[in-house]
């Protein structure tokens, strides 16, 4: 399973770093995305990053304030993000597929394991 840490109550212009660590098997094979989701809305895709760390994609709405990263030491996945906006706040949720090709299509929801999610709320 995916365990997920990180979301929170931040300020606009506020960070926070969202944290996906793997829990029973090791991430080194499985790209990851990061997906976000407010109620009675679709869900979005944020980001996505190959199993190697080699191919990163990223939402047009995030570019230039999101970063993932991952650490296949720590067998965990990082979603820094930075300027968050009001229209940022949603649950956060990361997911995982088996692949080890660069290919990382940012928004395919045929993912193997689902986080539980982290709640981000950007608000003054």
């Amino acid at each position: 399973q995916l365990e997920q840490s990180g979301g929170g109550l931040v300020q606009p212009g506020g960070s926070l770093r969202l944290s996906c660590s793997a829990s029973g098997f090791t991430l080194d094979y499985y790209r990851i995305q990061w997906f976000r989701q407010v109620a009675g809305q679709e869900r979005e895709a944020v980001s996505c990053i190959n199993h190697n760390g080699e191919n990163i994609q990223l939402a047009e709405a995030v570019k230039g304030r999101f970063t993932i990263s991952r650490d296949n030491a720590e067998n965990t996945v990082y979603l820094q993000m930075d300027s968050l906006q009001p229209e940022d706040t949603g649950n956060y949720i990361c997911a995982a597929r088996f692949s080890g090709s660069r290919f990382c299509p940012l928004g395919d929801t045929n993912m193997d394991y689902w986080g539980k999610g982290a709640l981000v709320t950007v608000s003054s």
